[in-house]
């Protein structure tokens, strides 16, 4: 199956376990912000930091795990064109776009976006960030960058579990997250 996540949007998909999910980055330089809830309990969900925990690294790579928050794995990257993904950052939400915009009302973004496509009211959704480019300095210093990913570069994953998938298609064009423009995503789910 092919899905479309349209620029400033998310979609919700599920997933069985032993599928692929291929994310494609149809123009180039576009994150997308991605989240999973166990599909047969939602209060296991998707968790970059014990992610960061577990594979004891602040990147993912081949073979790396994506896990949830019970220390579950959720899913194995199988293969990446990029190797440059953030699991710093979390959704981009109205408060973020007024701190350091001054333009959060009525703005679209992730957080809003993927709770409403999963039906959830999570205050925060810490994503994988695929594609976001974050630069961190020696000295703790973090810099978001223009990502690295080029039209029709991809991360498969491999799922590890049954899934409800919510992804999105970041709202952030006013800084070098999305290389100062919004795009769509593509999502391919293969057996």
């Amino acid at each position: 199956m092919e899905y479309t996540v349209n620029a400033c949007d998310a979609i919700s998909i599920d997933v069985s376990a032993g599928q692929k999910i291929s994310i494609v980055d149809i123009d180039g330089g576009q994150v997308a912000d991605f989240f999973a809830e166990c599909k047969e309990n939602p209060e296991e969900f998707l968790s970059p930091g014990v992610t960061i925990d577990c594979n004891e690294s602040l990147r993912l790579a081949v073979g790396s795990h994506i896990y949830s928050n019970l220390y579950r794995p959720m899913f194995r990257v199988i293969y990446d064109d990029v190797g440059e993904h953030d699991l710093l950052f979390p959704c981009c939400r109205p408060e973020m776009y007024d701190f350091f915009y001054h333009n959060g009302t009525g703005h679209p973004n992730c957080l809003d976006n993927i709770n409403r496509c999963l039906g959830e009211k999570r205050p925060v959704i810490q994503p994988i960030n695929i594609f976001m480019h974050t630069k961190i300095e020696a000295d703790g210093a973090v810099s978001v960058e223009h990502p690295l990913s080029k039209a029709g570069d991809k991360i498969i994953l491999k799922a590890e579990m049954n899934v409800r998938l919510g992804v999105a298609a970041c709202s952030v064009s006013e800084s070098k997250c999305n290389g100062g423009k919004c795009s769509p995503i593509k999502i391919l789910i293969d057996d």
